[in-house]
């Protein structure tokens, strides 16, 4: 949902002014409630989980501080290389996670592949100023975003009604 959201700006589908609507997701729903559910992970010993929902809940968290108290302290000229090289970083570990997603499904696979070039679009667009490259990365963010909801939705359905559903394609062990 804090991907879909924050894509939606990225996208220049939705008027600028909006932003903040994006921190209050980014703090409670993107932050502190995938924070919590990878620390439940690592109570159930599911290593990837732990690490993605704990690291990605993080982000979040992280993402807002820096709109709301850090980047405003960059000055204007580096702020743009600033904010690329934390999406830079972004980059790197959600392509490692996309390695080590290939012993998942391929629903968490294709999120963390989607996931990884929209953080290499916006690390771009952000460090070289290219309006048009964000706007790249809001679109794959969306197409990321619903990725993301068809693999929750299929865990959901598929768990609650006790059999496949909706199919995730579990890759090779």
């Amino acid at each position: 949902m804090t991907t879909f959201v924050l894509s939606m700006f990225n996208a220049n589908f939705v008027s600028s002014a909006g932003e903040p609507v994006v921190l209050g997701l980014a703090l409670a729903y993107g932050g502190l409630a995938q924070f919590v559910a990878g620390m439940w992970e690592f109570r159930t010993g599911n290593t990837f989980g732990a690490v993605a929902f704990t690291s990605f809940g993080a982000f979040w968290i992280s993402f807002a501080l820096l709109i709301l108290f850090f980047v405003k302290t960059v000055p204007a000229g580096d702020a743009g290389h600033a904010v690329g090289l934390y999406l830079w970083a972004w980059a790197i570990f959600t392509t490692y996670m996309a390695v080590a997603a290939l012993r998942t499904t391929g629903a968490i696979l294709t999120v963390f592949v989607l996931l990884a070039v929209t953080f290499i679009l916006l690390a771009i667009g952000n460090s070289g100023g290219h309006e048009t490259v964000i706007h790249w990365g809001g679109y794959l963010g969306l197409v990321t975003a619903a990725a993301a909801w068809y693999a929750s939705f299929a865990a959901v359905i598929n768990s609650t009604f006790g059999r496949v559903i909706a199919p995730v394609v579990p890759l090779k062990r």
